[in-house]
């Protein structure tokens, strides 16, 4: 079973969160949830999510990805917690699978792995990531980097790594049974 490390930080968006979160289980992905503080995170719509363990607990090494949602302030707080930053680092170095969606790709900028590869964002955001080659997308792929423009993306973003993780059948199935007519 692939595993991934969804980290949540104080004031993430909660749609791109939880939308990630039940797409890859559904996908019988192994989701992990993390919490930089407090394991109960309330997001920027004062929705309070409660993460599965405390990000100090997690070895990356068992995982095959990361995926971190946008929001603000969480984005960030991801991209000011060395602890994040050091996993999206040691992730990419083993070309594993690195996501992030609305604001969250100024995270990937500052571990710098975003130098000379395609990247999207929330409107705005793309300033403050100088390195990459900028893509006015909704969802952008570049090997084994995936980024989302926001929260109207959220979906389509969630079946971009399930397709990465699982393959293009497993989100085709998927497709099948979240919009299947009633």
């Amino acid at each position: 079973m692939k595993k991934i490390i969804v980290p949540l930080a104080q004031g993430l968006e909660e749609i791109e969160a939880i939308t990630a979160v039940d797409v890859l289980r559904r996908a019988d992905i192994g989701v992990t949830t993390v919490s930089l503080g407090d394991l109960k995170v309330k997001g920027a719509h004062d929705i309070i999510i409660i993460a599965d363990m405390f990000i100090d607990e997690i070895d990356v090494d068992g995982f095959d990805g990361i995926l971190l949602p946008g929001g603000m302030p969480g984005s960030v707080n991801l991209r000011d917690d060395e602890r994040v930053i050091n996993m999206v680092k040691s992730l990419d170095k083993d070309g594993k699978l690195v996501s992030a969606i609305c604001a969250a790709p100024i995270v990937l900028e500052r571990a710098g792995v975003l130098k000379g590869r395609k990247a999207t964002s929330y409107p705005g955001f793309g300033e403050e990531m100088p390195s990459c080659n900028y893509v006015d997308d909704r969802v952008v792929v570049d090997n084994n980097i995936i980024t989302g423009k926001g929260p109207g993306a959220a979906l389509e973003f969630a079946f971009e790594v399930v397709d990465y993780l699982a393959g293009e059948e497993m989100v085709n199935k998927l497709k099948g049974e979240m919009f299947t007519d009633f």
